[in-house]
């Protein structure tokens, strides 16, 4: 059996069940000398920090190797500090501030995007208590009864800093990225708060620490495979990036919400943005793959995640995640936004909604405690990812028997819908997936003729339009 802290020793279960809320032991957090939180603070910054650093490297020389290229190998050996070089180099250029920007909350906006995400570390536990110049200690800065909720209130708060730097800065492309950072929140966050609320029944507590050590007969990620997939996909729009990555698409927006920004304040929204990647990582180990647990076949060596050792097996979970993350990049080509949109409020929501009430529903019917328990939430969560995929592909070989042709049911041909103006308002808006812009040459709409194309002209381009 893998250690578990004594701090939580009290919400281990005896089964696969629950247990309550109350049986949750916080005594081991806050009662620490001043100067071991001062340590455990600036070694949670600290990790975070090299984490960033190691990231970028490793992204840059995996992409690289995926796409059979060289990746850095210029500064330190083998590029090792091309991350570090990069970042003095961001830090030394001019900070420019463009004209017509509201000035305090354009430099407030990057400030308020980085706290919260080292602020969401504060709650994540890195291993059991161990000894630390003579103090016992658990490996975690504090924990609470709704550390998890804690968590969801701080990174909800960052996408603020992400929107006010797209609304201060005057300009038309970082507004449109802020507000999609919006809608991503808004609609993934949503997905994400769901797929916890089994992990929620399963631990009887909201607390990391608890949870991690409800966690030491049977992982999560086995009982609530919907869940983790589910929160997996979430976790990759929560922090925008591919394929995702829509409000700093630069093929629409140039790029995206940070398009004003250069020096130290641009390398804060990057700084960010990795460090929101490293705190879903260890907020997807800690919930479903058993924190700082040793896994199979460690997991049967006496001792193997007592100590110093459960940070090894942490810290390697987390970078399974980060590889998680440049993988994708390296893989998925970017979603086009009503896509993306669909994706999340009509399969995700839909579907934890779905899979919240068949878990409730099976426990009541089990029973919390029996042993048949873990079993049946291994079978229904395979039978729940077999009929998502079996449905996916029903709709998709349908959705390709009916797509339109030039000629419809009755032989007459197909009309295209009427074109649209896309600078009507003041602004560039790109068409809707049933919108068709028809520009002439003078700039304006113009109709479609029966094969979809614009009919020529002879007339000269207007003044106007030269100029244009």
């Amino acid at each position: 059996m893998n250690a578990v802290s004594p701090a939580a020793a009290g919400a281990v279960p005896a089964a696969a069940g629950a247990v309550p809320a109350a049986a949750t032991d916080l005594s081991a957090f806050g009662a620490d000398p001043w100067w071991l939180v001062l340590v455990k603070v600036l070694a949670v910054f600290v990790f975070l920090v090299v984490t960033v650093l190691a990231a970028i490297y490793l992204e840059r020389k995996i992409l690289a190797w995926m796409q059979m290229r060289i990746g850095p190998n210029r500064v330190g050996p083998g590029g090792i500090l091309q991350s570090l070089a990069d970042g003095v180099k961001i830090a030394l250029k001019e900070g420019l501030i463009p004209a017509g920007v509201d000035k305090p909350i354009y430099l407030l906006a990057p400030v308020i995007a980085v706290i919260p995400a080292f602020m969401a570390f504060a709650v994540i536990p890195f291993g059991p208590e161990v000894s630390v110049f003579g103090t016992t200690t658990p490996l975690q800065l504090t924990d609470l009864h709704v550390g998890i909720l804690y968590v969801l209130a701080v990174t909800s708060i960052g996408v603020y800093g992400i929107v006010l730097a797209g609304w201060s800065s005057g300009s038309t492309y970082p507004l449109l990225g802020g507000l999609r950072s919006t809608a991503q929140v808004i609609s993934y966050e949503i997905a994400m708060a769901l797929s916890f609320v089994g992990v929620f029944l399963f631990a009887g507590t909201m607390s990391t620490s608890g949870i991690v050590a409800a966690q030491s007969q049977v992982w999560f990620v086995f009982l609530l495979a919907p869940s983790f997939v589910i929160y997996v996909i979430s976790m990759v729009g929560e922090t925008n990036r591919a394929p995702f990555d829509l409000p700093e698409a630069e093929g629409e927006l140039v790029g995206g919400f940070h398009t004003e920004y250069s020096s130290l304040r641009f390398a804060m929204f990057m700084l960010a943005e990795y460090v929101n990647m490293t705190t879903v990582s260890a907020l997807a180990a800690t919930l479903f793959l058993g924190g700082w647990q040793a896994p199979l076949p460690f997991s049967l060596i006496p001792g193997a995640d007592s100590g110093w050792w459960a940070l090894l097996w942490f810290v390697a979970k987390v970078w399974t995640f980060l590889f998680l993350f440049i993988w994708l990049r390296a893989t998925l080509p970017r979603l086009r936004y009503d896509q993306f949109m669909a994706f999340g409020w009509k399969v995700l929501i839909p579907v934890s909604l779905a899979w919240v009430m068949a878990v409730a529903t099976i426990r009541v019917v089990v029973g919390p405690e029996s042993e048949l328990l873990t079993p049946a939430m291994v079978i229904a969560g395979l039978v729940a990812v077999a009929v998502i995929v079996v449905v996916h592909r029903t709709r998709t070989r349908r959705g390709g028997r009916a797509a339109p042709t030039d000629a419809g049911p009755s032989g007459a041909a197909r009309t295209d819908p009427a074109p649209f103006d896309p600078t009507a308002g003041g602004f560039p808006v790109p068409p809707l997936p049933h919108q068709r812009a028809a520009l002439g040459r003078a700039g304006a709409p113009t109709e479609l003729d029966a094969a979809g194309t614009a009919p020529t002209t002879d007339t000269a381009p207007s003044q106007e339009a030269r100029h244009a």
